[in-house]
């Protein structure tokens, strides 16, 4: 998948996602220093525009979104917001894994893992 085949996004997008990109919750950080530089042999962008949405994580060549969920994804209302984030990107053929903050900061390698067994089931 490449860029171009990606739903548009606003320009003002392009500024939101550079200022996710400077601010960068801990959790993301932590997963960034583990997923960047090709680590997992595939290339993840960080804090990527797909349509109205900024995702956390995009791994292109096999259609893979990483979102990483802090406390406010507990609230009811922000669980729909979720739901329907995850069915927008499963329709432009990506696939979407969550994870908690803390499960990102407390198992990074399970996290990793997961990670590494969803790239290999897509690249088959």
């Amino acid at each position: 998948m490449r860029m171009s085949e990606l739903p548009p996004y606003s320009k003002g997008a392009i500024q939101r996602a550079k200022n996710l990109r400077n601010n960068m919750t801990d959790a993301e950080w932590k997963l960034w220093g583990n997923i960047r530089n090709r680590q997992l042999g595939v290339r993840f962008r960080r804090q990527c525009p797909v349509g109205n949405y900024i995702v956390d994580f995009i791994a292109l060549e096999v259609g893979l979104v990483i979102e990483i969920d802090g406390e406010h994804h507990y609230l009811k209302g922000q669980r729909k917001k979720d739901s329907e984030r995850s069915e927008f990107l499963e329709g432009c053929g990506l696939e979407v894994l969550r994870f908690w903050n803390g499960e990102v900061i407390e198992n990074i390698e399970g996290v990793v893992e997961k990670i590494k067994i969803m790239i290999e089931g897509l690249r088959r």
